[in-house]
């Protein structure tokens, strides 16, 4: 009973001890931060030697400072981008969406040179689906499409993390289709007409004839059996008629 209750004692006593020393602690820090640390990136020599001063920061109008190669939100400037669809074809969840629309003609130039002559009536990027993995960016010819350092996206509703890049209107996607169609129209009326022989009719084309025979193991049942020669009867030579020799020779002396 005795050891019981000291135990007891003992145990609040250590209790009190701690929570002294961590409210000690506490109040130190508390004196010292009159004023807020710098924002500095980890990679600073003098980022661990702030160990006074308010670490809180009053987001969102401060943030931590991001590295500028940092890999987060894709961002695709329109006016660089061909509509090549390698994005689209490498990504490896599906989080990009392209419609193209076929240009009559050359429709401008990219920033390098890159000639334009597909229009990018959608282009949508699911951000919520996105893995960060970069193929995409890596790929893209122009360098249209990157990933920026923007980290803090987060939404309410999952849909609002598709974001569009296109620029066109649903007119303007209607008047492009519209066109594309009227000159592949004409391009089917100026192919040449194929030549047809005199009575104005078209020269039929021969087409071989194919093989109805199982091919599997071969013949079939019957083909397997050799074939029977065709028996073709040979014409017998004319037997000479001798009965009347015979009649003479009974009647000779």
């Amino acid at each position: 009973m005795r050891n019981s209750k000291s135990n007891y004692w003992s145990n609040i006593s250590i209790t009190i001890k701690t929570l002294v020393k961590g409210l000690r602690t506490t109040a130190r820090h508390f004196v010292k931060a009159t004023s807020s640390r710098k924002p500095i990136g980890i990679t600073k020599s003098s980022y661990f030697k702030q160990k006074d001063g308010l670490s809180t920061l009053q987001y969102p109008h401060e943030s931590f400072s991001i590295p500028d190669n940092g890999r987060y939100r894709l961002h695709n400037e329109m006016d660089d981008c061909i509509v090549c669809d390698k994005c689209v074809k490498i990504c490896p969840v599906d989080c990009i969406e392209i419609d193209a629309i076929r240009a009559t003609e050359e429709i401008g130039k990219t920033s390098d040179g890159t000639p334009k002559r597909i229009h990018g009536a959608r282009f949508d990027i699911d951000m919520s689906k996105c893995c960060f993995c970069g193929l995409c960016t890596t790929v893209c010819p122009t360098e249209s499409l990157t990933m920026t350092k923007s980290y803090d996206f987060s939404e309410y509703d999952v849909r609002d993390h598709t974001y569009a890049y296109a620029t066109m209107t649903p007119l303007e996607v209607l008047e492009k289709t519209k066109a594309l169609e009227q000159h592949n129209k004409e391009k089917e009326a100026q192919k040449p007409i194929t030549p047809t022989s005199g009575s104005g009719a078209v020269k039929p084309v021969f087409k071989p004839k194919m093989s109805t025979q199982p091919k599997t193991g071969g013949q079939s049942e019957e083909t397997k059996k050799p074939a029977r020669p065709i028996f073709k009867p040979r014409v017998q030579p004319k037997k000479e008629d001798n009965s009347s020799d015979e009649k003479g020779d009974e009647e000779g002396p």
